[in-house]
């Protein structure tokens, strides 16, 4: 295949960005020492296998429970919202999305530091409450508090997929089935629902996938009680040093996350098959 001139500066940006530091981690993944000698290459998959030891199954699998929670928070407030946005005219349609990203618009490290001063001890919610009569609650450093975060931060890249579909959807159809009889609910089962079915499946791949390596979040409101994979991998490349543990644990939730990308791709062409 020939390649054209325009795609030269893709080509460079995907060498130099994607493909040397995919294989700088493979290569550290894969080796020991201290500094990087392609001459003295030796295999090793040791680093693999200090990863399948209970201690660091047990994190993999809080971040996988914790990322699945969040994903399925995110459906159950997402979808709602986004049909709500969807059925609204082109004015109040702009609006209303805009409002969502607004908050995007902010440093993702700035958005999350400001739950802080929402669920701290002495934060808005605790002062809101004990003006109520009530009692101070631990909000912040716990599992909750991580959730929360979590949904707060990749709400929209579940509500915008699914808006996007809705407002495609043929308008005849759901037309045609209300005059054949079928009430909203049925409607909205039969027609509707399987219509937007590819991007509900978006959605969780956009959420679920950063919701699982996240660090930043669990490290603010989770403090060192929940730390996930990807406060592990964190903590291999800026405190312990330990770049080739840190680099197989990388290919190893980058393995998790592309087979989890094939099951959900699998499961929305095997739908799109049975609905043609």
């Amino acid at each position: 295949m020939k390649i054209k001139k325009s795609m030269y500066p893709y080509l460079i940006w995907l060498l130099i960005f994607i493909t040397i530091p995919l294989l700088l981690v493979g290569y550290f993944a894969f080796t020991t020492g201290d500094s990087i000698n392609f001459s003295e290459f030796q295999f090793n998959i040791d680093n693999f296998k200090r990863f399948f030891t209970p201690v660091y199954m047990k994190v993999l699998y809080k971040s996988v429970k914790l990322a699945g929670i969040s994903t399925i928070i995110c459906l159950l407030i997402g979808y709602p919202l986004a049909y709500i946005i969807s059925k609204e005219n082109k004015k109040k349609q702009n609006i209303m999305v805009l409002l969502l990203l607004v908050p995007m618009w902010m440093n993702f490290l700035l958005r999350t530091y400001a739950w802080l001063s929402l669920l701290g001890k002495n934060g808005i919610l605790n002062m809101f409450l004990m003006k109520l009569g009530f009692r101070q609650i631990k909000f912040l450093y716990t599992e909750g508090a991580v959730l929360m975060g979590m949904v707060y931060n990749f709400l929209p890249f579940m509500v915008l997929p699914i808006y996007t579909v809705l407002i495609k959807i043929d308008k005849s159809l759901i037309e045609a089935a209300r005059d054949l009889g079928a009430n909203r609910i049925e409607t909205f089962i039969k027609v509707t629902l399987p219509l937007s079915i590819s991007g509900i499946v978006s959605g969780i791949t956009m959420v679920f996938i950063p919701a699982v390596s996240t660090f930043v979040i669990s490290s603010l409101l989770g403090g060192n009680k929940y730390n996930l994979i990807g406060n592990i991998i964190e903590q291999q490349f800026r405190y312990t040093g330990d770049w080739h543990f840190g680099s197989s644990m990388s290919i190893i939730l980058m393995v998790f996350i592309l087979l989890t990308m094939g099951v959900i791709n699998r499961f929305d062409r095997k739908k799109s098959g049975d609905e043609q």
